[in-house]
């Protein structure tokens, strides 16, 4: 493939076909339904058809000036029309090859490729888009990328939710009814009973919200008055106001918590987290989606830890979202590649993230040692802050409102914000187990992390004015991966020093092992 290529001559008439269908709407619109051909209540059909029609030019002008090659040392893709770009990268470089396919493209035979690639900032897991070639060029481009074309699962294995391996790619024992099929080994794949986890939140009413809006915005261009249905649907001014707002909210709730369900089987039908070997070694891939497919292929070699983040307000489902820790993956997107399982069970989490490293034992089933009482006052006395503010600036609305009562809402505060300070004292934790550092924090959502001792490249120590007076020191390793800093915090000061030797003998040799005694309120850079 070392020559110039064009993209697939098939988007074409894909756009073809999807401008004709955005026309459909108004046509119906004003032919069968004969509604009048009116501004008013034809332009979000009429905004159907313009945004299609647009989407299939821009479609077609991308088509005819994109051209992009792979040659023995890069990857390469030139595009633009006004303005041409040249884009290339270092296949030394790439980090993960993407395949995606909506629907239309699924019905045309058609991927679209994206090469994620190490580059600094917003761009660098999307280095390289080739929207869209055939299904045998984005295999090709996936065997030639990430080294050797992988053998995918033959048949389908028994439901698993986690399987074990004694070594990346490498021959091991089967848990929870899993299989081994050729060169792939299924770590884990979707169960149905994960959707509690991501049905039950507020976005469920965001969803509601967005589904009833377009709902009448259609309805009216088609000549149907919503608001009278639904008005007739009950006697409303018998439930009075407080009812009728409580069946407003349930019905709300149930439709989004619907819109959700539906999107969530959309998105991760036929989920599957395998690890496949390939010629030049072994490779992270998922697969999933129902009308919208995506296949994301990690190189394994990349990879230096896993992170497990439980969020606050669903700890009480023991809810966990996994991601790894990859170098040149970045974790900040709508559809990060280091995901690699849907939001669900802890405890499947930390079985899965366990296949993942090949770690035995499993990181995240070591207990994790507890920092000392001083970080719980720190906390506490956060709270108190925080509490003393919030009365403050409540107090002086009140005197601008002429509400004189409204300081009292910041006392009664204080069970609340003393509950989060014993809440993130709790979160905290720390351990070095099978060669990973082991580092557990957070409020919001509690984030446990097991970074491979040998990717980490640098330690800090730092030491506030109070952790100082509180014998407390915040431990930080610095790695090439993920959030590119992990910290340890507020552990005891004699401590920090020790648990970055554990982790990784001899590099902070030079510096001794004593804590950080002078400058307390500046931080020490160990690397």
């Amino acid at each position: 493939m070392s020559g110039w290529h064009r993209l697939d001559v098939r988007m074409v008439w894909v756009d073809v076909v999807r401008s004709l269908l955005s026309l459909a709407p108004t046509g119906l619109a004003v032919g069968v339904f004969r509604v009048e051909a009116r501004l008013s209540t034809l332009w979000p059909v009429l905004a159907v058809a313009v945004v299609g029609l647009a989407r299939a030019g821009h479609d077609l002008l991308r088509w005819a000036k994109t051209r992009y090659r792979v040659t023995g040392e890069r990857v390469e893709l030139r595009t633009g029309l006004l303005v041409r770009a040249h884009r290339s990268v270092r296949r030394d470089r790439i980090r993960s090859v993407t395949a995606t396919a909506l629907l239309r493209h699924r019905l045309a035979g058609l991927r679209v490729v994206t090469v994620g690639a190490g580059l600094p900032g917003s761009e660098g897991e999307a280095a390289l888009r080739l929207d869209a070639v055939s299904v045998r060029t984005a295999e090709r481009l996936r065997r030639d990328l990430l080294g050797g074309h992988p053998n995918t699962p033959a048949g389908d294995p028994a439901p698993a939710e986690a399987v074990g391996a004694k070594g990346r790619g490498g021959a091991g024992s089967v848990r929870s009814g899993g299989a081994v099929t050729g060169d792939a080994r299924l770590l884990a794949r979707i169960r149905w009973s994960w959707l509690v986890h991501n049905v039950v939140n507020v976005w469920a009413f965001v969803m509601a919200a967005g589904l009833l809006w377009g709902a009448y915005w259609t309805a009216e261009s088609f000549g149907f008055d919503a608001a009278a249905a639904v008005a007739g649907l009950l006697d409303w001014r018998a439930l009075g106001v407080g009812r009728s707002v409580l069946v407003a909210v349930a019905a709300a709730g149930v439709l989004g918590v619907a819109g959700m369900a539906v999107a969530f089987v959309a998105e991760f039908w036929d989920f599957r987290l395998t690890r496949v070997t390939t010629a030049a070694g072994s490779v992270l891939r998922t697969t999933q989606g129902l009308f919208k497919t995506r296949e994301v292929d990690r190189d394994d070699d990349r990879l230096r830890g896993v992170e497990i983040s439980e969020p606050v307000l669903w700890r009480w489902m023991g809810t966990a979202d996994t991601n790894v820790i990859s170098t040149g993956l970045t974790m900040w997107s709508m559809t990060p590649a280091t995901t690699v399982l849907p939001r669900g069970p802890v405890r499947v989490a930390r079985s899965v993230a366990a296949a993942v490293l090949a770690a035995d034992p499993n990181p995240f089933a070591a207990p994790l040692a507890r920092h000392p009482r001083a970080a719980l006052r720190r906390r506490l006395g956060w709270a108190v802050l925080v509490g003393a503010v919030l009365t403050g600036a409540l107090a002086g609305l009140g005197a601008v409102l002429d509400l004189p009562r409204s300081w009292l809402a910041g006392p009664a505060s204080a069970p609340l914000l003393a509950g989060a300070a014993l809440v993130a004292y709790r979160a905290l934790g720390h351990a070095t187990v099978g060669g990973y550092l082991v580092l557990r924090s957070g409020l919001v959502s509690r984030s446990t992390a097991a970074v491979r001792g040998g990717a980490v490249i640098g330690w800090r120590v730092r030491q506030s004015l109070l952790q100082r007076r509180l014998g407390l020191a915040t431990l930080i390793a610095t790695t090439a991966a993920g959030h590119g800093r992990y910290a340890a915090v507020d552990l005891a000061a004699g401590d920090a020093v020790d648990l970055a030797e554990r982790t990784l003998p001899g590099l902070l040799a030079p510096f001794g092992t004593a804590p950080p005694d002078h400058h307390p309120s500046s931080p020490r850079q160990l690397a």
